[in-house]
């Protein structure tokens, strides 16, 4: 774990101090003495120095806080925790390495928090329903649009940005940006990762546009054809897994963001309603939150806001 602008302790002749069996032990892990500083007497590099760095922990002088970022295991170490012959390397693409580094710099540098709800989407689904039965059809016989629950979660999150407009932010160091759109960005598997195409001035477009601008975007993205004005920037965005069974999760904000929300599977669920056991379909939502540009009360009010949204769907027709 290596520190700049720490001296190592090191002789005249430039060797590296460390104890004998600190040494044996960083031998045998291919990890390099001179990425560690010392715990022990006059700097010297003990043994629990390296087992720290192998382990991938904190180091055991963690009251000097280090000026870089501290890394995980070497490749080395990892691959010594597995028999030759058991695994097959498949080397990381340009956009591998990118999300990698983006997400590692997002976890590293943005204070997360997380906040959850249940929505009732009942009235959602028959509105959909009902929306998508008006769809005209086109010249090749099929409906011109079919509006997905996520396309209307776009929409929902969108307007609950414009009516809680302090959370449609990104932090700057020098100051707060306060968008005045909301662009949504919505999170598109393809082979070998992922990408967030944007959906611009979302606030403004009817379930019909968000429908057939994502289904545009995503198989172009699915093409790797998106331009970097299609996938750069945005004020928040909107990961969707219930198509895989998820129940609940939490998403890791893309920067610039402030927000990300992370929606799982809808599923009939026994609630009270007027006092009395009921089934409605419930679907778990969870917003991530960056605390440096949105408080909990905010972002809690953000979430509520989406929320009456979801449930009240036709006041997003309005």
């Amino acid at each position: 774990m290596a520190l700049v602008g720490h001296e190592r302790p090191r002789g005249a002749d430039g060797r590296i101090f460390a104890s004998p069996l600190a040494r044996r032990l960083a031998k045998e892990s291919g990890l390099d003495l001179a990425s560690l500083r010392g715990s022990g007497p006059h700097g010297r590099i003990i043994e629990r120095d390296v087992k720290s760095a192998l382990a991938g922990g904190a180091p055991s002088f963690a009251a000097a806080a280090p000026a870089e970022a501290p890394v995980g295991m070497s490749d080395v170490v990892v691959r010594q925790l597995f028999a030759p012959g058991s695994f097959v390397e498949v080397p990381h693409d340009s956009m591998r390495k990118a999300i990698a580094r983006r997400m590692t710099d997002a976890v590293r540098t943005i204070p997360h928090f997380a906040l959850q709800t249940d929505c009732d989407i009942d009235a959602l689904l028959r509105l959909r329903e009902d929306y998508n039965s008006a769809a005209p059809n086109g010249a090749d016989g099929t409906p011109e649009w079919k509006a997905s629950v996520n396309d209307i979660i776009v929409k929902a999150m969108a307007l609950a940005l414009q009516h809680v407009p302090d959370a449609n932010v990104t932090f700057t160091q020098t100051a707060m940006l306060r968008h005045k759109a909301s662009d949504v960005g919505v999170a598109v598997s393809i082979p070998g990762g992922l990408v967030t195409p944007i959906v611009r001035d979302a606030e403004r477009k009817s379930f019909r546009e968000i429908a057939l601008e994502l289904k545009d975007l995503a198989k172009r993205a699915r093409e790797r054809k998106l331009k970097p004005n299609e996938y750069e920037g945005g004020t928040t965005a909107v990961s969707n897994l219930g198509m895989f069974g998820v129940k609940n999760f939490s998403a890791v904000i893309n920067p610039p963001h402030a927000t990300i929300l992370a929606v799982g599977a809808g599923e009939q669920r026994i609630v009270a309603k007027n006092g009395a056991p009921a089934v409605a379909t419930i679907m778990s939502v969870t917003l991530s939150v960056d605390h440096r540009a949105v408080d909990g009360a905010l972002g809690a009010t953000l979430l509520a806001e989406f929320k009456r949204l979801i449930e009240h769907p036709a006041a997003m027709l309005a």
